[in-house]
Formats: C-alpha cells, structure tokens, sequence
C-alpha cells in the first residue's frame, strides 16, 4: 500500500529525515545525514530509515525494457 509523505515533503524540504520502521513517522531531522541518524538513535530508533527530502517534487513515470 503506498504511504502518502506528501505532509513530510511539505515540512522538511531540503533536510535529512528520519523515519521509523513506519515508514511514516518522523523521529528526527537535520541538515546533515549524521546528525539526523544520531538524533533518531537517542531516540531509541536503533535503524532509522533515512533520505533526504527533495527541494521540490518531481514527477517521474518509469519503465522498462525486456528485449
């Protein structure tokens, strides 16, 4: 099922989030990818999951090819 962050892309633009297992919920953030995991850590999130949140949102409609 797919997981709307449309609130999280809204709030954080541009920062290093933290997510618990979720994949919703935002533990920490930051500028820097390390203080972001850090900060999740102390929170007793022992692997957050971790991405930087684009500036802007992009459409992107993938494929592939067989052959």
């Amino acid at each position: 099922m797919p997981i709307d962050w449309t609130k999280i892309y809204k709030k954080y633009a541009g920062l290093w989030v933290a997510l618990d297992q979720d994949e919703k919920t935002v533990v920490a953030f930051d500028k820097v990818a390390k203080e972001a995991f850090e900060k999740a850590q102390k929170m007793g999130i022992k692997v957050p999951i971790l991405f930087k949140v684009p500036t802007e949102i992009v459409s992107y409609v993938g494929g592939f090819c067989n052959g």
